[in-house]
């Protein structure tokens, strides 16, 4: 199948390189020239416009949008107006799931399908495939399996996973890392929600990571005069997050890149501890308003955000390093 790309960055560029190692037929195209020349250099075809890309595909044409949230509804627009009924646009980034809800409804008046995927595996997605969460018409979803199946981890281990205990076939495709959620926008809200327990753990293993490295505190600030011998541990926390790693409950991919950013920085000196949201945990925590569900981690993980932006400690340098290892977020420069 073909599918013409739209956005080279750090995920977009790995789901052509998959797709096409895959067999199916890709087209890049960003509008960075620069960030195309990496895949035009291995052979991917590219393009110098939208209007190009477009033009370039066989019927019915699949355009995936793989830019940042706040450019999608003007990529969007420019798409659609070059497309015809039976095409089909993809959604793969990190969308308001009510946008495409609304989006696939205009698109629907003009006879082009719309699909909102979730994508989760950031820049490690290449190789162990991608986690994919997909809202949109059954058959048009249908339709679309190969580049789904192409994309995601497959089998029933490694990356995908274990099979769980007693678990038969008949699951489905979830297994293999993929997974038809509900109509439009329930791709979006299911990834949403994803990441917004993303917060959570990682401020979780963060927190936990401060309160180990300043065990040996004695009596310093915070710590009363007759509590400081309990406070005399100089813990190697790069060495206990990697223990942890080995069978313990919490062990986990987060925890294995953790490990990883605390063995070549224990002090976390290369980031300041800025660490940014991109909305999903906003739109999480109001969706949990709207619901009545008491989120407390969640919308705590989500404040502690914000704090980071004005008090840096240890925790917030430990989740910016996170944030680096898996999706290869780059701290602001000058924050």
């Amino acid at each position: 199948m073909q599918v013409g790309m739209v956005g080279a960055g750090r995920m977009g560029a790995n789901l052509a390189r998959r797709l096409t190692r895959a067999g199916h037929g890709c087209v890049v195209y960003d509008s960075d020239p620069e960030a195309v020349e990496p895949l035009r250099a291995e052979g991917v075809p590219t393009t110098s416009s939208l209007a190009e890309l477009v033009a370039g595909l066989t019927t019915p044409r699949v355009v995936w949008l793989m830019v940042p949230v706040e450019h999608t509804g003007g990529v969007l627009d420019e798409v659609a107006a070059s497309l015809d009924a039976g095409d089909v646009v993809i959604d793969g980034g990190n969308s308001y799931y009510r946008d495409a809800v609304t989006r696939a409804r205009e698109l629907d008046t003009g006879g082009i399908h719309f699909v909102d995927v979730g994508t989760s595996g950031g820049v490690y997605g290449l190789q162990r495939g991608f986690c994919l969460m997909i809202g949109g018409e059954p058959a048009t979803v249908r339709w679309l399996d190969p580049v789904f199946r192409a994309l995601a981890p497959g089998g029933v281990d490694g990356a995908a996973g274990s099979r769980s205990n007693g678990q038969v076939d008949g699951v489905g495709t979830a297994e293999l890392g993929y997974l038809h959620c509900g109509p439009a926008g329930a791709g979006h809200f299911v990834k949403m929600v994803h990441n917004g327990i993303e917060y959570g753990q990682m401020a979780a293993l963060a927190e936990g990571l401060e309160i180990l490295q300043r065990a040996g505190i004695g009596d310093g600030a915070g710590v009363r005069p007759d509590d400081a011998e309990f406070y005399g541990y100089e813990l190697d926390v790069a060495r206990i997050a990697e223990v942890w790693r080995r069978g313990s409950v919490i062990s986990s991919w987060l925890l294995d890149l953790t490990a990883g950013v605390l063995r070549d920085d224990p002090q976390m000196e290369g980031y300041s501890g800025h660490v940014a949201d991109s909305g999903e945990g906003r739109w999480t925590v109001q969706t949990a308003v709207d619901e009545g569900v008491p989120a407390y981690v969640l919308t705590a993980a989500l404040y502690e955000r914000f704090s980071s932006r004005r008090d840096r400690g240890y925790a917030d340098r430990v989740l910016s390093g996170m944030r680096h290892a898996f999706g290869g977020h780059q701290e602001r420069q000058g924050s």
